[in-house]
């Protein structure tokens, strides 16, 4: 996209946040203002009329815009917020411009030394589903801890399943965790992982599409893969279903080239039968940890040093472990013991880095 540099960051940001402006329009913009030698900004106080002749927009997109340009006082004086890669800048991985639909901005949080290397794609993907077998838990949880020893940065969805237990385990190892959301930054779903997910941000890089005020549908869960996808070097299912959305992921990275591994499972269970389809078409069977780390080769993040110690047994983390295994809520425990919730909050993710506790549906816990 050579013409990305010569466009003015700020225009793009306040037109790219148009409804109805996906990628395909803001090129027809781009190439517009490279057209008539002017800037973005020059095309905003365009009469409806003039777009219609020049780019065919239908009346749709035409109301949507109309509407949208009168919600803003002074577009030129827009600033792009700290968070925000654009597509002209140095740290936007190419990658991401290669895809069918590639993204508009990327919000983000988090380690800005990782972007570089997602740039030259140095990290692992690693996904599945949401409901999946022990061996898939544990198939999960030992690439996490496999991949943090080795210094690869591990890419993952942060949805619930298998890619908070790769998440998990590898901020747990004191690896590099890379969670790519399906929401905006603000938000965590499901709500029981805004721990992990604020652990993936202090150790790691988290980032999104989505801006903030953005809608989430069904659709932009789907819509991530491809973006995870896009700055791994080599994607790794461990268990899926055939309606798994991880199938999707695979199809993405076996049209760019990308070495696919897939974790055998259960021939008689539902949650393994798409995965064990992908083995039948040129994935290739992950049944050796060693070996499939001794193939990816040396990360390009330093090792870590050694595990972080245990969460020391308090009378007040006795108490709280009570809790759990009472089945209390975070709301109840608060109740319970008299304590800010963000409190309790911060000493349960602490007890799930320390391998005790593992986060349930409806803010609870379990212990291990």
């Amino acid at each position: 996209m050579y013409w990305l540099p010569v466009l003015d960051r700020s225009w793009w940001w306040v037109w790219s946040g148009c409804p109805g402006i996906g990628f395909t329009r803001m090129r027809q913009l781009a190439d517009l203002s490279c057209e008539l030698a002017c800037g973005l900004g020059d095309l905003w106080d365009w009469p409806l009329s003039r777009f219609h002749e020049a780019l065919g927009w239908p009346d749709s997109l035409l109301d949507s815009l109309a509407h949208y340009r009168q919600s803003w006082r002074s577009p030129g004086s827009a600033s792009v917020p700290d968070h925000v890669l654009l597509p002209m800048d140095a740290l936007w991985p190419a990658s991401l411009s290669d895809l069918d639909r590639p993204p508009l901005s990327l919000q983000w949080c988090g380690r800005r030394d990782l972007w570089p290397l997602l740039s030259r794609r140095q990290a692992v993907a690693v996904i599945g589903t949401r409901r999946p077998s022990v061996h898939g838990v544990r198939m999960a949880e030992a690439l996490g801890r496999s991949l943090a020893s080795a210094g690869w940065p591990v890419v993952s969805g942060l949805a619930e399943g298998i890619d908070a237990a790769v998440h998990r385990a590898c901020v747990q190892a004191k690896g590099v965790p890379v969670g790519v959301l399906g929401t905006p930054l603000h938000r965590a779903y499901p709500q029981e992982h805004r721990g992990l997910q604020m652990s993936v941000a202090e150790t790691g890089l988290l980032f999104t599409e989505l801006r903030d005020d953005a809608r989430v549908q069904r659709s932009t869960f789907a819509l991530r893969n491809r973006l995870l996808v896009a700055v791994a070097r080599a994607v790794v299912i461990v268990e899926c279903p055939k309606s798994s959305g991880a199938l999707h992921s695979a199809a993405i990275a076996q049209s760019m080239g990308l070495p696919l591994w897939v974790v055998p499972g259960d021939a008689m269970r539902h949650s393994a039968q798409g995965s064990n389809a992908l083995l039948q078409r040129q994935a290739s069977a992950l049944v050796d940890l060693s070996a499939f780390i001794h193939a990816l080769g040396t990360g390009p993040v330093p090792s870590p040093d050694s595990v972080g110690k245990p969460m020391p047994r308090t009378p007040s983390t006795v108490k709280l472990l009570q809790q759990v295994d009472n089945g209390a809520t975070l709301e109840q425990m608060a109740r319970s013991l008299q304590d800010d919730p963000q409190h309790i909050a911060q000493q349960l993710m602490q007890l799930e880095l320390d391998g005790v506790v593992t986060p349930m549906p409806g803010l609870r816990w379990r212990s291990l």
